[in-house]
């Protein structure tokens, strides 16, 4: 294949930084596709005459018929000289999409970029009805409606901020290393899209077409898509080389664990936790079913970053001022699983 050169500070449009100072990342080659999706019949909708474009000539517009509904849009990028010993596919957690891993709020490299320098093929993921990939017509198809959230909550529900309030009060947890200033906060929210609560059976169709795709894979998956990581190495579990599940919102199928007994996994959380008034539930959650999954003869480590000295992280782990960190324990953990020469 045709070589293609990326310069990093090309990619994040940042001279001048430290991150500009990093050499080319050389690729073999870099694309993008779109994958899975289901055909439905919608009925019984009024037609519409829609204006298109101002001044135009109104259109007879009849919603009813076929829709490809349910698909999704990955982009890959695989390095010049491979050293991982299989892709690494980057799932985003809710109300989220791919961005979560390629930039950082305050321009720094994302994990994206951290696995590509070190040879690994990656697959960075827009799930279903987020940022490219295909949309649905909601509520027609789904049922429900979407959620899009305020500029206060991430701040006070991902543990940046010290508590209800603390947004307008501009006060972050002690020591938190998310970028909480203005300027990089806003930027994240600028990521943010619609979510739906009613699309989960959908999106796991289309990362077992993922899988299906690119074949045997490292799935690493963050919040949200803890649940579609768990269930597609159940579902795929000889797709599934390793599971990196980094604060996982939700567990598995508790009548699959068996499947899960030949796919290592990790388990990643933060900073924070005890304090905050959902989290120690969700990881409890979360250690029981890694437990359910040992008992299967599984193996699962569970990594609780303070008690490594690793310490400030939020929910947004990749993004924070010591993601790299982060991402050293999970590169270290799949070199010690064998995937990595």
């Amino acid at each position: 294949m045709k070589r293609l050169v990326m310069a990093a500070a090309m990619a994040a449009g940042l001279a001048g930084t430290a991150m500009a100072q990093q050499p080319p990342v050389s690729l073999q080659s870099w694309g993008s596709f779109h994958v899975g999706g289901r055909e439905v019949v919608i009925s019984g909708q009024p037609v519409r005459e829609v204006l298109f474009s101002p001044g135009g000539v109104p259109a007879r517009v009849d919603p009813n018929g076929t829709y490809l509904m349910g698909s999704m849009y990955a982009q890959y990028m695989i390095p010049a000289n491979p050293r991982g010993q299989a892709p690494i596919l980057m799932w985003h957690g809710g109300g989220l999409t791919g961005v979560t891993y390629e930039t950082t709020p305050d321009g720094r490299e994302g994990w994206q970029h951290y696995f590509l320098r070190r040879g690994w093929p990656v697959y960075v993921s827009d799930a279903v009805e987020r940022g490219r990939a295909g949309w649905s017509m909601i509520p027609e198809q789904t049922g429900g409606s979407h959620l899009l959230l305020t500029v206060d909550n991430p701040f006070e529900r991902f543990r940046i901020g010290n508590g209800a309030g603390s947004f307008a009060r501009g006060e972050v947890l002690p020591g938190n290393q998310f970028p909480a200033d203005r300027e990089s906060y806003m930027n994240f929210m600028r990521q943010i899209v619609p979510r739906f609560t009613t699309t989960d059976a959908l999106t796991l169709e289309a990362y077992l077409a993922l899988l299906d795709r690119v074949g045997p894979s490292v799935v690493v998956a963050h919040s949200q898509a803890g649940l579609f990581g768990w269930r597609a190495a159940q579902e795929r579990p000889d797709k599934v080389r390793a599971l990196v599940l980094v604060e996982p919102a939700a567990v598995g199928d508790a009548a699959k664990v068996a499947a899960l007994r030949n796919i290592p996994v990790l388990m990643i959380y933060g900073d924070y936790i005890a304090q905050d008034s959902r989290w120690p539930t969700i990881r409890g959650n979360g250690v029981r079913f890694a437990e359910a999954v040992r008992a299967a003869g599984g193996s699962v480590d569970v990594v609780d970053l303070p008690e490594r000295g690793i310490r400030g992280n939020s929910h947004m782990v990749m993004m924070d001022r010591n993601g790299d960190q982060v991402a050293g324990i999970i590169q270290e953990w799949l070199a010690s699983k064998g995937l990595y020469q």
